[in-house]
């Protein structure tokens, strides 16, 4: 089962074809819609706020896209390619959450 920070060779279907994904989304329970959330990777990139270029010997040239969020079940997906580091998956969490207009609280210093 794909798992939260893995990169998986996921089938966007017809038009969108096979290609890398950030798996985003937290395990689903028994009473949740078998769906993984995921952030495709790119290589038609503009340069654009929402795309996290991230350095990975398993991921080609190209980028994150935090816009193109989807969904799929797990029959989707099609082989594991590597995971991200923490901060890799914090870049990209990011990302996302700037383009859905979520702010994080500040930390507090002590």
């Amino acid at each position: 089962m794909p798992e939260r920070g893995e990169v998986w060779q996921v089938d966007f279907g017809t038009v969108a074809k096979v290609r890398p994904a950030l798996v985003i989304s937290v395990p689903y329970a028994d009473a949740d819609r078998a769906l993984i959330g995921v952030i495709p990777h790119t290589t038609s990139t503009r340069g654009s706020q929402f795309e996290v270029v991230v350095g990975a010997g398993f991921l080609g040239e190209g980028a994150f896209l935090a816009q193109g969020i989807q969904a799929f079940p797990p029959k989707y997906f099609m082989r594991r390619l590597g995971v991200l580091t923490p901060a890799q998956l914090q870049s990209v969490e990011d990302a996302l959450l700037r383009w859905l207009g979520v702010t994080k609280p500040k930390e507090q210093s002590s």
